[in-house]
C-alpha cells in the first residue's frame, strides 16, 4: 500500500502564495458566556484569508502529525526543537477532540452532547465490534443533552419550553428521518464523544420552518477520529393541536446564534490545525528534510571499539 502523502499547508485560491506557519492563528478571543448575543469578533484566520474559511484538514491529521513528529525525533533534535516537539505533542493530546469536532463546526465544551462516554462490553455483537444500533442510541442521548443545554446554560428564560421539547406535553420534537454512515468499527474498550450541529441557520429563512436538520459525529477516543456520521431530520410538532407547527421565536433566535458560533469555531479550529501542521513542517526542514540529515538509530559512536 502506498504511503499517505504528507499534509501540506494549503494555498487558497484568493492568495498568491502559501502563508508561513508563524502567521497562522492559534485561537480566537474567548467568549464571555456559552451563547453570546454580541457580534462575533473577526478572527485572525478570517483576517488573513479574507472571508474564506480555511480548508478542512485530512481525516487522519492527528495520527499523521504524531508519526511525522516521531520521525523528526529519530533524526535528532536539539534542546529548542525538543521543547517545540513537546508543545506539539501536548496540543495533539489535549486538543484533538475540540479541534477535530470544531474543524467541521461542531461545538464542544459547554455545548457538548456526550463527552468521554464509556463504551461497554455488552454493546458489542457476535462480530466483536460495537453493534450498529448503538450509534443511534449515542446520537439520541447526545441530542437530548444538546437540546436541554439551551435550557440550562443558554436561554434560562425559556427553560420550561426547552425541556418540554423532549416531552409530549405541548410543542415537541419528532424524528422524521435518521441516517448513519459508519466510518470504521469500534471495539471495547473505548470512549466516545458525540456532538451535534445545525445544518442550516433557521434565522436566515424568510419564515420559520416546521423542521430543522442536525448533523452528528461520534468520535472514537482510541482511534482519535470520527467513527460514524449521522444526519437527523426533525419535525416540530404541537401535541395539543396534533400537527406540525412553525419553529417558536425563542428557538429561531438561539439556533441562529448557535449557527454563527459554529462558523466561528470552524475558522478557529481549522486555523489551529493548519498552524500545527506548519510547525511540524518547520521541524521537518530542520531535522530530516535536508541534504545532510542522518538518522539517529541509537547505535554506538562512530569509531568506538576500532
Amino acid at each position: 500500500m502506498a504511503p499517505r502523502p504528507r499534509l501540506k499547508l494549503p494555498c487558497l485560491p484568493t492568495s498568491s502564495s502559501c502563508p508561513q506557519p508563524s502567521t497562522l492563528p492559534t485561537a480566537l478571543p474567548p467568549l464571555s458566556r456559552h451563547f453570546s448575543s454580541s457580534p462575533i469578533p473577526r478572527s485572525a484566520t478570517e483576517a488573513f484569508h479574507g472571508k474564506r474559511i480555511p480548508p478542512l484538514p485530512p481525516q487522519r491529521w492527528v495520527s499523521d502529525l504524531r508519526a511525522r513528529v516521531g520521525k523528526c525525533i529519530t533524526f535528532g533534535c536539539n534542546e529548542s526543537q525538543i521543547a517545540r516537539v513537546a508543545r506539539i505533542v501536548r496540543a495533539l493530546a489535549e486538543e484533538w477532540r475540540p479541534l477535530t469536532a470544531g474543524s467541521e463546526g461542531f461545538l464542544s465544551g459547554g455545548r457538548r452532547g456526550l463527552d468521554r462516554q464509556q463504551v461497554v462490553w455488552g454493546e458489542q455483537d457476535s462480530f466483536g465490534h460495537v453493534n450498529n444500533v448503538n450509534y443511534f442510541r449515542y446520537a439520541e442521548s447526545a441530542r437530548v443533552n444538546w437540546i436541554t443545554n439551551f435550557a440550562v446554560h443558554a436561554d434560562p428564560a425559556h427553560r420550561k419550553q426547552w425541556f418540554e421539547l423532549m416531552t409530549p406535553k405541548s410543542v415537541g420534537l419528532i424524528m422524521r428521518t435518521l441516517k448513519c454512515e459508519f466510518k470504521f468499527p469500534m471495539t471495547y474498550p473505548d470512549r466516545i464523544s458525540v456532538y451535534h450541529k445545525l445544518r442550516v441557520d433557521p434565522s436566515s429563512l424568510p419564515t420559520p420552518d416546521s423542521a430543522f436538520a442536525l448533523d452528528c459525529i461520534v468520535l472514537s477516543h482510541n482511534a482519535r477520529r470520527i467513527a460514524a456520521r449521522l444526519q437527523e431530520d426533525i419535525v416540530i410538532y404541537d401535541y395539543r393541536k396534533a400537527g406540525k407547527t412553525a419553529m417558536p421565536e425563542y428557538m429561531v433566535e438561539m439556533f441562529g446564534e448557535t449557527f454563527r458560533m459554529q462558523e466561528q469555531e470552524m475558522r478557529r479550529a481549522r486555523g489551529r490545525i493548519w498552524g500545527l501542521i506548519g510547525e511540524v513542517e518547520e521541524l521537518e526542514r530542520e531535522t530530516w528534510d535536508r541534504a545532510d540529515a542522518v538518522e539517529d538509530v541509537g547505535g554506538a559512536q562512530h569509531g568506538k571499539g576500532s
